[in-house]
This record gives C-alpha cells, sequence and structure tokens, in this order.
C-alpha cells in the first residue's frame, strides 16, 4: 500500500476533479470524470447501482484516478489501486461531494430509489508532479 503525503492529501481535498480509470470485462480502459475526496488516507467516489463503474469494478477492483489543478496543470496525481464498493453511507457521501464541489447541503440531482455506492480506494501507487516543493 502506497501513503499519500500531507501535501498531496491536502491537494486532493480541494475541489478539482478526477478522471477516474476503471476496467471493462474485454479489459479495455473505461474513463470518466467524477468527483473525489480523500479521509484517512483513503481516497474514495461516489456513483449509483446500475452505472458502467460500478459495474466495472465489481469484476476487477483496479481503478485509478489522476487529479490535475485546474489553474496549473504541471501540479497534479495519480493515484492507483483497488476499490471497495459500499452502499452503506453512500448517500451521506454524495451529499459530502456535493457540499465540496457545488457548496450545497444536498446532492441536487438525487433519483428517487436510486441506490449510491461509494467506491474507497486504497493507494497502491501514487505518482505526483509539483505537490513536492
Amino acid at each position: 500500500m502506497a501513503t499519500l503525503t500531507d501535501k498531496q492529501i491536502a491537494f486532493l481535498q480541494q475541489p478539482f476533479y478526477a478522471v477516474a480509470t476503471t476496467l471493462r470485462a474485454d479489459g479495455s480502459p473505461h474513463s470518466t470524470v467524477v468527483w473525489q475526496d480523500v479521509r484517512d488516507g483513503v481516497l474514495f467516489i461516489n456513483t449509483a447501482e446500475g452505472r458502467a463503474k460500478p459495474r466495472h469494478l465489481e469484476g476487477d477492483p483496479r481503478i485509478s484516478l489522476t487529479v490535475v489543478d485546474p489553474e496549473d496543470g504541471y501540479r497534479w496525481i495519480a493515484v492507483d489501486g483497488d476499490a471497495e464498493l459500499t452502499t452503506e453511507g453512500g448517500d451521506a457521501d454524495i451529499d459530502w461531494l456535493a457540499k465540496k464541489y457545488m457548496g450545497v447541503d444536498e446532492y441536487p440531482w438525487r433519483v428517487e430509489g436510486q441506490v449510491r455506492v461509494t467506491a474507497r480506494i486504497t493507494p497502491r501507487h501514487v505518482t505526483a508532479y509539483g505537490l513536492d516543493d
């Protein structure tokens, strides 16, 4: 397991969008833009049951997240790891992310009956640029 530095954690706690890459059943990559955050050195994203990301991660838990500072493309972090999926706390996590990214207390696009899924990502490999100066 890789350990995130304090500067890397502070960077990930900014409302910077991430690109999450999962693997389809045929092994080809699938990349999407996501909200992310980090707690206790573990990154997380949130999605919903029935979407591609949880389906892919159920078949192969490997995931990569790349986060780039929108003001400076030479400040970025890429984290590869394994995702653990859970529905426990999924609604609270999407509200947390909505607060971080939108400044609102509740996720505004909640769909009735939709089950939110949190993917907790344990870092296995971390590459960063411009965060240790």
